[in-house]
């Protein structure tokens, strides 16, 4: 798919990509400000500083002006934030890409975060909170990150603790805002039924003059671990909802590919050796997920499922159990193959609208300054052989990297600390 860059006298980056046959046309924001850059005193400042940017602009005074216009545009639009990003975006029929781009970037650049919306939207943010809290299978994955990292940025829920969220000030907001929200730190893409000059014209209007500023960085994540770890989360749930992961690499390593394809042995689709195994064979739960994620300084693999309480010690049993094999027997060129065509047919699917694609290639801008098509993260994937994947094996699953956090109704972990053993 073709594709362009521009980078502005400011720094700001622009990412366009015309998709001449779609019918729609996707502007999306993404800054380098997320968890991972906050302290603890503000820890969810970057969360609820996404909300606070849809609470209203100086050209759209209220919440409501905002919504009623993309609404009116017939637009899909939100905001998202992680550890190390937060993004923007609407989505609409192109011949309404202007307005839409008029939008984000007036709530990017001009929000006016009013105090009264912000004392409400703490009550918001308070009740997301307790929502993840509720759903097992979502905070479980709070948990590995706590457990993994402990008390540093990525450790902390992005969501943050509510104690905190009750202090915030709005000015913290326009503190956070000031020392993030910088054009050098920014990438804009549009994807969808546009033209490159269509696009420059736009960003040119509204970007052109907005100053530098020195960016705050973030703090290096540190990793120590000498044995393996648990945390446990005692709740009264029909299910137990676990996560195993362990250690692996940052987001610029070359063992990537091959840690995906790792992660498609063991985990992607309903073939998938840990499908089978639990929920074909065992009958003990009904999904289950293997995957690597993996951040601009750390990196960790992890296999997570919601299974049957009763059975919990069995099911880490055999799940350690497919991982030891990997280390042990090279997999299969039939197996192998078949992995590859489902990762690449995966990442293809995912790829058939103009706010995923805009997705795909902005995260790689903002984090790793590199953009790659879809068919040359295919190649990658192509590439990796059955000896690479019983190497990466023996490198990650090790009892000095192995960890495991889960919710249940459990209030001893001791039990489980004794299963841990590759």
């Amino acid at each position: 798919m073709r594709f362009s860059k521009k980078v502005l006298k400011n720094g700001l980056r622009v990412i366009t990509i015309p998709m001449k046959d779609n019918p729609t046309a996707t502007v999306l924001v993404l800054v380098e400000a997320g968890s991972k850059y906050e302290t603890k005193k503000v820890n969810g400042i970057s969360h609820f500083l996404e909300h606070m940017c849809f609470k209203g602009t100086v050209k759209r005074p209220k919440a409501i002006d905002i919504s009623k216009e993309l609404d009116a545009l017939g637009s899909q639009y939100n905001a998202f934030t992680a550890q190390e990003y937060t993004g923007y975006y609407a989505k609409s029929d192109a011949r309404h890409f202007s307005n839409i781009f008029d939008i984000v970037s007036d709530i990017y650049l001009n929000s006016t975060f009013p105090e009264a919306e912000m004392q409400k939207e703490k009550g918001v943010i308070i009740e997301e909170i307790n929502m993840y809290e509720d759903m097992p299978n979502r905070h479980v994955q709070d948990l590995i990150m706590k457990l993994l990292f402990g008390d540093q940025p990525a450790g902390w829920n992005i969501a943050g603790e509510k104690e905190n969220i009750l202090k915030m000030k709005r000015s913290d907001f326009v503190n956070y805002k000031s020392q993030h929200y910088l054009p050098e730190s920014t990438v804009i893409i549009v994807a969808g039924q546009v033209t490159e000059k269509g696009v420059m014209a736009e960003v040119n209007k509204v970007f052109n003059k907005t100053p530098r500023g020195k960016k705050s960085g973030k703090i290096k994540v540190k990793e120590s671990q000498k044995k393996p770890e648990v945390l446990v989360k005692f709740k009264k749930t029909d299910q137990t909802h676990f996560v195993l992961g362990v250690r692996t690499y940052d987001l610029f390593s070359k063992k990537n590919p091959a840690l995906s394809v790792l992660g498609g042995i063991l985990g992607g689709g309903m073939s998938s050796r840990l499908f089978q195994k639990l929920r074909e064979e065992m009958g003990v739960g009904y999904y289950v997920r293997a995957y690597n994620d993996a951040y601009t300084d750390h990196g960790f693999f992890q296999i997570s499922a919601g299974v049957d309480n009763k059975r919990i010690e069995e099911v880490l049993d055999a799940v350690l159990e497919e991982c030891k094999k990997l280390k042990k027997y090279k997999v299969g060129e039939e197996e192998l193959n078949k992995v590859k065509e489902f990762l690449i047919g995966n990442m293809k699917l995912t790829l058939e609208s103009s706010d995923d694609i805009a997705n795909f290639y902005g995260g790689q801008e903002l984090l790793k300054r590199e953009l790659k098509s879809a068919e040359e993260k295919a190649r990658e994937i192509r590439k990796v052989t059955a000896k690479q994947i019983q190497i990466l094996a023996k490198e990650i699953f090790k009892d000095n990297k192995l960890n495991l956090a889960l919710i249940g109704p459990f209030k001893d972990k001791s039990s489980f600390a004794k299963v841990l053993e590759f």
